[in-house]
């Protein structure tokens, strides 16, 4: 970790995620000696694709944390701090300590934000009165909890109006959830109940067709275009508000999982970097900024229109270094990303689709087999695989 006595770096990433992190052991790679320095207060790593399964019991979240200085790529400077503002005209940026930090280029990647607080009553209680989230470490587990421990009634998971990261997630720790259930019956009656706000159960049609068979197989009721604005914890009741018609509709809930809101970081959508969306404006292609050249960003805070994953930046990872390099040597950016992401949508314990597809939602899958259907080995590949992927390969910049 840095005492920072440095004001200036070639190269400053703000964020260590898996987009900062994966960016930095490239570039580490590429410009051995370089002033690289990552930006980032937080003393913890988390593997977060994983707490899908850690929802459902079937992993244990202790195994997704890792200190961050473990993380960090050798010859790379940890800023153990965060980003106020940036001043790209100066080529510079501010820290919450004060500290003014100057550059020759700059990565943004800081991830994106919980908006807890959007809807009233979830931060006070989500991880208790039945109230649960697999979205933060600290709450993981309650999902775990609440679904080993109910007893009936109407089970109630959410899906917001705003982008997510993996926007499959929502649904997959239900369909665990409706698994174990079907395996160890309630005591009483229940029902299983997705309030989405999109209007369709997944953007790639080849992929919601099986998720459509899944969802009639378990017997869930869904609900389409519908937000969750508010919950009385009191109740037990959740409020929703219908895009289609504005009209509020509640529902009684014995159980209730909760997807927050997400947007951009907050001292991201203030700044001269965003676009009116809050998100960093970049150019799709090549993940330079649209306005400042020195500029790039990728990862879940970027305004890149593909589902925010970690399987996308994989993708984006090296276009992202490749095109940097390339504008500090005075030539074209060549590389391209193609708004490739993936999610490995959970439909059961041993069974899972793993949808993989483009900015034109076209299928870009990987292997030799149909994808959209649910296989036993693809669960295997996110449970086993993936993790050891992305520890050992994309943040020390081998995948």
């Amino acid at each position: 970790m840095s005492t920072n006595t440095k004001n200036h770096y070639q190269v400053l990433i703000v964020g260590a995620g898996t987009a900062g992190l994966s960016v930095a052991a490239r570039l580490g790679k590429a410009l051995k000696g370089a002033d690289i320095a990552v930006i980032d207060p937080s003393d913890k790593h988390y593997y977060q694709p994983l707490w899908t399964l850690v929802g459902g019991g079937a992993s244990r979240k202790e195994s997704t944390e890792r200190s961050q200085a473990s993380v960090i790529p050798k010859g790379v400077e940890w800023i153990k701090d965060a980003v106020t503002h940036f001043h790209p005209d100066e080529n510079s940026l501010t820290t919450a300590a004060g500290k003014e930090l100057s550059y020759d280029y700059l990565v943004v990647a800081p991830g994106i934000q919980m908006d807890w607080g959007k809807i009233p009553m979830l931060k006070e209680t989500v991880g208790q009165n039945n109230i649960c989230s697999n979205y933060s470490y600290a709450t993981v587990d309650s999902t775990w909890e609440n679904i080993r421990n109910f007893e009936g009634g109407t089970a109630i998971f959410t899906h917001p109006n705003t982008p997510i990261k993996c926007g499959g997630a929502p649904q997959k720790i239900m369909y665990l959830a409706a698994d174990y259930w079907r395996k160890n019956p309630p005591k009483n009656p229940y029902k299983v109940v997705f309030c989405i706000a999109t209007p369709g159960i997944f953007s790639v049609k080849a992929y919601a067709d099986t998720l459509l068979e899944v969802v009639s197989r378990y017997g869930i009721e869904v609900n389409y275009q519908h937000d969750l604005s508010s919950i009385d914890p009191g109740s037990h009741k959740a409020t929703f508000k219908k895009l289609d018609t504005g009209e509020d509709v509640s529902m009684d809930y014995s159980m209730l999982h909760v997807t927050p809101p997400m947007s951009a970081p907050d001292f991201i959508k203030q700044s001269p970097i965003a676009n009116a969306d809050g998100w960093v404006a970049v150019n799709q292609d090549t993940l330079q900024h649209l306005e400042f050249q020195n500029i790039f960003s990728c990862g879940d805070a970027s305004a890149l229109p593909t589902s925010k994953t970690g399987a996308a930046i994989r993708k984006q990872a090296p276009t992202l270094v490749a095109n940097l390099l390339a504008r500090r040597d005075g030539k074209p950016l060549t590389s391209k990303y193609d708004g490739y992401t993936s999610c490995p949508l959970v439909t059961g314990y041993g069974k899972l689709v793993m949808a993989e597809f483009d900015y034109d939602l076209k299928r870009q899958e990987t292997f030799p087999i149909d994808q959209s259907k649910e296989r036993r080995s693809m669960y295997f590949v996110k449970k086993y695989l993936l993790p050891r992927l992305y520890w050992d390969g994309m943040l020390k910049g081998r995948a």
